[in-house]
Order: C-alpha cells, then sequence, then structure tokens
C-alpha cells in the first residue's frame, strides 16, 4: 500500500494514521501473551508505509516501548516518527529526565516527539517538566516536546512557560462520537497555533467500527465505517489518528482511511451518525 498521506509534527513529516500502542504488551503490567503477534501487527504497519508510532512508559509497564523497540528493528530510524509520554509520577526535573532515558533505553533509540502523559494540579510540576524536556532536547535524547490531555487553557499556559522550544502536539481524545477538541475550541486554536492534534481512542474502542450508518456512507468509497470514523479526524489539517495496532488486519484497515477524503457533505452526514 505504501501509503503517503501525511501531516507536520515539529518540521516532520508523518502519515495521518499511526500506530498506537495502548493495551499492548498489557495494560498497568506486562502481558507477554501476545508480543510476537503485536509485534508482527507493528511491522506490517510499517511495511505498509505508517510512520508513527505511539506509546508511553505508562503502557504495560514500559513493555509496550519494549515491544515498539523490537518491531522497529531493521527499519531505517531516520524514516520513523516514535512518540512516547511520561507518566505523572514522574513529573519534576530529575525525574522526568531519568523517565526519558529509561523509555529510550526500552524502545533502544531517541525518542522523536516525548509528552507529559496528563496534567496535574501542581502546575509547578508542569513548568519544571516542561524545562526539563528542554533540556533533554539539547543533549538530543528528544526531538520534539508535547502535552497529552491538556484542555485550551492550560495548554495556553504551558506554551507560556516554555525557553527555547516550542509545544508542537497535544494528544487528546477526539472521535466521531466525542468531539469535544471542535466544540471547546482547542482544535481551532491548535490549527492557528500549527499544533499537532494526535487523536486517540479514534474508534471509540471498537464502537464506531460497527456503526451501519457509517458503513452506509462508506460504501460509494469501497471504504469502512472504521475507515470513515477516521477519514473524519484526518479531514482537518492538523489532526493525526492513533487508532490501536493489535492486529495486521486491523491495522492494514486503519491504513484504509488514508489516501482520500470525506466530501463535505458526507463528513456532515457522519456527525449525524452518532
Amino acid at each position: 500500500m505504501n501509503v503517503k498521506d501525511l501531516k507536520v509534527i515539529g518540521d516532520d513529516r508523518v502519515t495521518s494514521i499511526g500506530l498506537g500502542t495502548w493495551g499492548i504488551g498489557g495494560k498497568e503490567r506486562p502481558d507477554y501473551s501476545r508480543d510476537k503477534e503485536s509485534v508482527e501487527a507493528l511491522r506490517h504497519g510499517l511495511e505498509l508505509g505508517i510512520n508513527l508510532i505511539d506509546t508511553a512508559e505508562f503502557y504495560a509497564a514500559g513493555h509496550s516501548e519494549e515491544l515498539v523497540g523490537e518491531a522497529i528493528r531493521g527499519f531505517d530510524r531516520e524514516e520513523l516518527f516514535i512518540v512516547s509520554k511520561v507518566w505523572p509520577t514522574h513529573f519534576g526535573y530529575d525525574e522526568a529526565k531519568k523517565a526519558a532515558r529509561a523509555s529510550a533505553k526500552r524502545l533502544g533509540t531517541y525518542i522523536d516527539l516525548y509528552l507529559l502523559h496528563w496534567p496535574t494540579d501542581d502546575f509547578g510540576k508542569i513548568e519544571e517538566t516542561l524545562h526539563a524536556l528542554e533540556d533533554l532536547v539539547d543533549e538530543g535524547l528528544i526531538r520534539y516536546i508535547g502535552v497529552s490531555n491538556f484542555d485550551l487553557e492550560l495548554l495556553r499556559r504551558s506554551q507560556e512557560v516554555m525557553r527555547r522550544y516550542e509545544i508542537v502536539a497535544n494528544e487528546v481524545k477526539y472521535s466521531l462520537k466525542d468531539r469535544w477538541p471542535e466544540e471547546s475550541g482547542l482544535l481551532e486554536y491548535m490549527k492557528k497555533e500549527k499544533i499537532a492534534l494526535i487523536a486517540y481512542t479514534p474508534l471509540e474502542k471498537g464502537t464506531l467500527a460497527r456503526n451501519d450508518c457509517l458503513a452506509a456512507i462508506g460504501k460509494p468509497y469501497g471504504k469502512t465505517a472504521a475507515q470513515v470514523a477516521l477519514n473524519y479526524l484526518i479531514w482537518e489539517e492538523n489532526v493525526l489518528a492513533i487508532p490501536k495496532a493489535g492486529r495486521k488486519e486491523h491495522v492494514e484497515e486503519n491504513a484504509g482511511a488514508m489516501g482520500w477524503r470525506l466530501s463535505k457533505e458526507d463528513r456532515e452526514k457522519a456527525r449525524r451518525c452518532v
């Protein structure tokens, strides 16, 4: 397939659909039972031309990062874009740097985009962590800085405390069913600021893939309900989506959401399906 449906993160061009790894290798703790299948699914996505992989230290207590590291072996590292995240318990200058180094070790490589995984009530800790990440950019361990699950006010506040680098991405829950980034003004603001919005849970744990109304919209395009739901998101110029990449067939279907666009009329119809 080797699709080339690209968006911009920082100065890099990455595929509009990425490979999400929440639940791969386990959830809060490691589960090694499906490691081979997971690595094969991730590798299949890379072979199809998807170059964006999203993971985190929290996923399976680091085991998801290990599986990503295994999956990328043999691929041109410079062609890939790997996202990982620091959990709030590791916020703070020294702790964040330590966590990033541990993630890079599990991945076996540097991190392209490193995110603050969830906000905390202590903005001082957020600020300290962002400054630690700026130093990590200077050290070459990470390339870009971002946040995750930050609302508009917190994103703006975080931008204001950056010293040398910019926040280039915010990863948030966004789907046809949950359009809060549109309704809150976050999406529009991020467009203006040229900040990438990375949408997680874009298929609402598979429920949108089983939506008959979306399937009917997709039929004239030769596309499935899942592909319509994903295309709705990446239709926006700064939005990327990271559906879970647990099985080869799902990865292939997700990749088929790229390389085409819904008409404006069909996109409006899709809104009314949920």
